[in-house]
């Protein structure tokens, strides 16, 4: 018990300056077209509503751009996009550290969003907001360096380069391992689509809290197989391709899963 209660005390006091990027934008519109080509006609219906029409991919970084607001109003949205955890816990220490933790973060705002778009007395306004976070947040999720470790700011703090030009463990996974492929988040969604009904069902399956740990589980891999300074080329993105297509495929059809129960 002391060992949860001093990681949830580090949390809470350095939680407030971890990065609050993920996914860059590639990624996020490629998770949301793959959710909205797996809508419902009903779902469609209602999320095209709140959307005025624009595609999911549209306001799938607005998240993420609302940073750059000057008047403050989201400034207590940016420690939602993460979760800061030590690494090696087990699957139930995971969950009791991020049940504990007071800080909203990436795991404890995704329920309330849905509930707060599910709930037809919510003002539109807020449902619409409610849910451009959430088409986010999804993907924030399923990027394993936004469940990473507070010392190092989710790999923020370990410099690595890629083919040569500086950058950091979380920047390669935020952007460069998706950029790689040179495809337009259009062509990369279409090809990440192409799975049977049955395996869709399968990467739907479990809670939110097993979402969690399937990522947290590549982070801890992630962690131990980088090293500072080191050069990442061919065989980083050979190495990662599939974890990163994967999680993106999950994040995509999650959101449709979640988007689906919403407006059952």
């Amino acid at each position: 018990m002391k060992r949860i209660f001093l990681i949830i005390y580090i949390l809470i006091l350095g939680g407030l300056f971890s990065s609050i990027f993920a996914w860059g934008p590639t990624g996020h519109r490629i998770i949301a077209q793959i959710a909205q080509s797996n809508l419902t006609k009903k779902t469609k219906k209602q999320v095209d509503k709140l959307l005025s029409g624009y595609p999911m991919a549209y306001w799938s970084t607005w998240a993420d751009n609302v940073r750059s607001d000057t008047t403050g109003q989201w400034k207590h949205t940016y420690v939602w996009h993460y979760l800061n955890v030590p690494s090696e816990l087990s699957k139930q220490e995971l969950l009791n550290v991020a049940n504990s933790v007071q800080q909203e973060n990436v795991y404890s705002e995704i329920p309330k969003l849905c509930d707060l778009i599910k709930n037809s007395a919510t003002p539109e306004d807020e449902r619409r907001i409610a849910l451009y976070f959430l088409i986010h947040l999804v993907g924030d999720l399923h990027q394993p360096m936004h469940v990473g470790r507070l010392e190092d700011l989710g790999g923020n703090k370990i410099p690595v380069y890629w083919f040569n030009t500086p950058t950091n463990i979380h920047a390669v996974w935020d952007s460069d391992l998706i950029d790689y492929e040179k495809y337009s988040y259009t062509e990369y969604a279409n090809i990440l689509n192409l799975l049977t009904n049955k395996e869709k069902t399968k990467l739907q399956n479990g809670t939110v809290g097993d979402w969690l740990f399937e990522t947290y589980q590549f982070t801890n891999e992630i962690y131990s197989s980088v090293n500072i300074n080191e050069r990442l080329s061919y065989y980083y993105p050979y190495r990662y391709k599939s974890t990163v297509e994967l999680q993106l495929q999950r994040a995509g059809l999650r959101l449709a899963f979640l988007l689906n129960k919403i407006f059952s």
